[in-house]
């Protein structure tokens, strides 16, 4: 990374790692979105709704800035401009960060963005949380030894030790507590050693003990020489004190004031207390909840003014337009912001993070693995009972039919398990997916290949039990080939099935609506797998679906490398004996030279729902804002 300034001297060394100071300026920023259907049925013809005006300010090292407004007045909307985490709308105006214009690729390499939604991995630690954070985050040539001193000291500053082991859960369901989580995200940003950090609202939904904890905190990263910028929403006196600077802004998205607080906010009071007609501040009254009573649209239609407008003429909106050209303009013998790669590790070590974390993740959550494993374990033994031997007995054609329905209920039961007890896990880790990226952690490819690897092998190991109890009970022919080959269909058939419920997931805006398409298209699939109708009695304009169906080929495979070599007579009701691989092929089109195909096939399936997965995870954000 090319440093801004060139004296190393100017870095701050407060910890363990050294950071560049940052400055954010901002000047005539305007937001846009498409104008909604809504608003347009009511008669507007505009093409776009404008949600900030004309924002200006600035941000600066070691200075903490509250963003502040009624509901409605686009703090968060200025917030997500700034940090760059819109997915959509029209930005207008100029950003620089100390002088350059911004460049969102390198912008999010020195920048940590909390939000208001405390979003973390449920089932790992608070320090392998932060932990996960700084591998990914902080530069290449970073230490390992070196990375751990720091992820303590972050620890220390934001008073993590006491929980460090404990488990992060899921909010209001288990887990860490809400003022917890909150310094959990705090920490999850600082570990990138970021120079600029956005906080949205660190306080909601706090007491008033749980949010001095959470200020403090904040305090001690201000204090670190970092940029901190918060929204905030109708604090305490306490807490608005411990600001250093104000942005405050009306409905519409106009900036009405930018600058400091002063000693008991003391010079935001005589800003507004010099507009005519505004009530003076009482004895002990919260500042805050009196500046945004003083400044609403009521108040402005009764004076008749316009604060937008009254700031827009103050001699300190133009010691503000100073301050931003000041800070517009590169300091002399510095250099942008570059990184010689689009991540801070290589994609092997992104593979190796994330495997690491959704291990973990996925060992502490028995809820899904252990009664993943222990309904195997129940459907193996009860078929294996109820078939007892079948295999070994097949002399009538009702003995055939009786090893087809174990094998499709078999595959029915497990798979269909599999692909409705992923699609939480998959819907709860995507919505950490879309924190961690817009962060710049890893690519969305090395978070597919080890989501799907951990699947394989918990699928793998799901796979050893069935096969084992069912090849033993119902007294298939032990020889390598065959064992093997039942392995390797009831293998792919698991892993396809996980894998089709983690694409439902990934291309379907919601949980909800995935398990809507998973009824349905379950449902085709049992119906055309060929044990409901062969394929032989299905009508040929409805056979093509019968190839479509995955769970098809598996029962084609199973059966068939089981029992379409055997030449064993069958007793046919009404009709003549016929050897089992004639039957097999006759009655239900299994024919035993089409195995390598089928092999192959179930590759195929694998492969294409893996692709379909990682290609949406990749591309299709439902997250908007």
């Amino acid at each position: 990374m090319a440093v801004r300034n060139a004296s190393h001297q100017e870095r701050r060394t407060g910890m363990v790692l050294p950071f560049q100071p940052l400055s954010l300026a901002f000047n005539d920023v305007n937001y846009y979105v498409d104008m909604p259907a809504e608003m347009k049925s009511q008669g507007i013809n505009e093409d776009r709704l404008q949600l900030l005006h004309d924002a200006s300010g600035a941000f600066r090292p070691g200075i903490l800035t509250a963003l502040m407004g009624v509901s409605g007045a686009g703090k968060t909307t200025l917030m997500d401009v700034l940090a760059g985490r819109k997915t959509g709308g029209y930005i207008e105006g100029s950003i620089s960060i100390s002088g350059y214009p911004k460049n969102q690729a390198t912008f999010a390499r020195v920048s940590g963005y909390c939000e208001q939604n405390d979003i973390h991995s449920p089932y790992v630690t608070v320090y392998e949380s932060l932990l996960f954070s700084a591998w990914l985050r902080l530069p290449s040539d970073v230490k390992a030894q070196n990375r751990k001193m720091f992820v303590e000291e972050v620890m220390e500053l934001v008073e993590l030790n006491q929980i460090r082991n404990a488990l992060v859960g899921l909010p209001g369901v288990d887990g860490l507590s809400t003022e917890q989580r909150k310094r959990v995200t705090i920490a999850v940003e600082l570990v990138a050693n970021p120079s600029i950090i956005f906080m949205d609202e660190p306080t909601s939904g706090l007491d008033a003990r749980a949010a001095a904890i959470v200020m403090r905190t904040v305090r001690n990263t201000v204090d670190t020489g970092r940029t901190v910028v918060c929204t905030i929403h109708q604090p305490s006196i306490d807490i608005f004190e411990a600001f250093d600077e104000l942005l405050l802004m009306k409905r519409g998205g106009q900036v009405i004031y930018a600058g400091p607080l002063g000693h008991h906010s003391q010079k935001l009071i005589e800003y507004f207390e010099s507009i005519a007609g505004v009530q003076k501040i009482k004895d002990g009254y919260n500042p805050a909840t009196w500046m945004l009573e003083v400044s609403t649209p009521s108040i402005e239609a009764h004076l008749g003014i316009d604060f937008a407008e009254i700031y827009t003429n103050s001699t300190l909106y133009q010691r503000n337009q100073e301050l931003i050209k000041e800070l517009s303009t590169p300091p002399q013998g510095s250099s942008d912001l570059r990184f010689p790669t689009k991540y801070s590790q290589s994609f092997f070590v992104q593979c190796k993070a994330c495997f690491w974390k959704q291990y973990w993740s996925y060992w502490r959550n028995p809820s899904y693995n252990a009664v993943r494993l222990f309904f195997t374990i129940a459907i193996g033994i009860m078929f294996g009972l109820i078939f007892w031997n079948k295999a070994k007995n097949i002399k009538k054609q009702q003995d055939l039919f009786d090893l087809l329905g174990a094998m499709y209920a078999a595959v029915m039961f497990l798979g269909t398990s599999n692909t409705m007890g992923v699609q939480p896990i998959v819907d709860i880790e995507r919505t950490v997916l879309y924190r961690e990226r817009a962060a710049g952690m890893y690519s969305t490819l090395t978070y597919a290949i080890s989501q799907v690897a951990i699947e394989a092998i918990y699928s793998a190991t799901q796979t050893t039990i069935f096969s084992v109890i069912i090849y033993s009970m119902m007294g298939f022919e032990w020889t390598a080939r065959k064992f093997l080959s039942f392995y390797y269909f009831m293998l792919m058939c698991l892993i396809y099935y996980t894998l089709y419920g983690m694409m439902i997931v990934a291309v379907t805006p919601s949980f909800q609506i995935a398990a809507v398409c998973n009824s349905f298209f379950l449902t085709i699939w049992n119906t055309f797998c060929g044990f409901v109708i062969p394929r032989t009695q299905i009508p040929i304009w409805w056979r093509w679906y019968y190839w479509l169906a995955p769970n098809a080929w598996t029962l084609y495979g199973l059966v068939t490398s089981q029992f379409g070599d055997k030449i064993t007579q069958v007793e046919i009701p009404g009709a003549e004996n016929m050897g089992l691989k004639e039957l097999l092929k006759k009655n239900f089109g299994y024919d035993y030279h089409f195995l390598p195909v089928v092999v192959v096939v179930h590759l195929g399936w694998v492969l294409l729902f893996l692709f379909v997965f990682a290609y949406s995870i990749k591309f299709l954000n439902f997250q908007k804002r």
